[in-house]
């Protein structure tokens, strides 16, 4: 059994495809598994340390804004698409996959595409609430449109396609024992308050979280707080935090890292995380059931990070806050209260677990397995 998987630009569309892949290879230790991705991102860290092998290819994204040089970037975006798309058939040939399951990024058109023209059994899994480009784009060729929301099913042509399966997470979001977690961590009984805003960072967010950092210490440190900065930046915001007078190597409640590799662990252990709404970080809070703090970006297509955002807010697993009125006093002023009302993150936590998939990466692996057989 070979399997493609084609995902990439960030860790919301990666590693919903890595939980499937060893779900896979747990089901069936002998396929073989392949991923394509696109040069230059995320997919490139990522998958070469879960252990598999990847293929990646020159890409560019598209342009909304009228203009000369949108034009310009768009007719370049559309030239890697017609290349990637012939790299795409050539490497399909040469692996001969069963299927080929696309979770967004770049990459994923080009090889879904390739895949149906070659009539390979195609399926495509799309995390937001509201779909996106690549989904849109593929939903008609695909065999099997997958989505992690039942509000989704209506922003399809053919919604007979369409099944909900939730968002495959990492098996340690769902079996990370919190006490284990905090222990290893060394917390004793001191609140951990984790915050991350995407694999890339958000510039707005990370100087809230500088400004947060001078708060914390100001007041004595009433919690420990992890947080990651994304690439973006790690380059820049060490300096930030040290003008504004906090010497992290002086303060061992905070910690800053680009990127955070042991997430479930540290979802397991947190009172409270604090982050952008992306699908990805959505599931993960829901299946490891941590009350959250959700600031979207408003800067994404449709304003799809809010509406993912309201699934949880509504259903009273998480805050939402508007980025405009996300200062850092706003958020300490939330954090402090979410930590000063157990029953209510309790709460939160059960209504978070009551909303989850659990078994959503066993889910697409039988729908992968019943392509196949087809």
């Amino acid at each position: 059994m070979n399997l493609i998987f084609t995902c990439g630009g960030t860790a919301g569309h990666i590693n919903p495809a890595i939980a499937v892949a060893n779900m896979m290879k747990q089901r069936h230790p002998e396929c073989k598994i392949l991923f394509i991705g696109a040069k230059g991102h995320m997919e490139e860290k990522l998958v070469p340390k879960a252990g598999y092998e990847l293929r990646c290819l020159p890409a560019s994204g598209l342009s909304r804004k009228v203009s000369f040089a949108a034009l310009k970037k768009n007719l370049h975006a559309v030239k890697c698409v017609l290349g990637a798309v012939n790299a795409c058939k050539k490497i399909i040939r040469e692996f001969k996959p069963d299927v080929i399951l696309g979770t967004g990024g770049y990459a994923s058109f080009p090889a879904l595409y390739a895949g149906s023209s070659l009539g390979i059994p195609t399926c495509v899994h799309e995390a937001n609430a509201l779909p996106g480009l690549t989904t849109k784009m593929a939903a008609n060729r695909a065999d099997r449109v997958l989505v992690a929301f039942e509000q989704s099913v209506a922003h399809y042509k053919k919604p007979e396609k369409v099944q909900v399966v939730g968002m495959p997470v990492h098996q340690d979001f769902i079996y990370a024992s919190r006490e284990a977690a905090r222990e290893k961590l060394g917390l004793g009984q001191m609140p951990l308050v984790v915050s991350a805003f995407g694999s890339q960072g958000a510039k707005v967010m990370n100087e809230a979280v500088a400004e947060l950092f001078k708060l914390e210490k100001e007041d004595g440190f009433p919690f420990r707080h992890i947080h990651a900065t994304g690439s973006f930046g790690w380059a820049w915001m060490p300096k930030l935090v040290a003008d504004k007078g906090v010497d992290l190597e002086k303060c061992p409640q905070l910690e800053m890292r680009e990127y955070i590799y042991n997430m479930p662990q540290l979802m397991a252990a947190a009172d409270v995380f604090i982050g952008r709404a992306g699908s990805g970080t959505c599931n993960e809070i829901a299946v490891s059931g941590t009350p959250s703090i959700l600031i979207p970006s408003p800067n994404v297509t449709a304003n799809h990070q809010e509406k993912n955002a309201r699934v949880l807010s509504d259903n009273g697993g998480a805050v939402c806050i508007p980025e405009g009125k996300c200062t850092a006093q706003a958020l300490y002023t939330q954090v402090n209260e979410l930590l000063s009302q157990p029953a209510r993150r309790q709460q939160m936590k059960e209504r978070l677990r009551a909303m989850a998939v659990p078994d959503s990466a066993e889910r697409i692996c039988d729908i992968l397995e019943e392509l196949i057989r087809g």
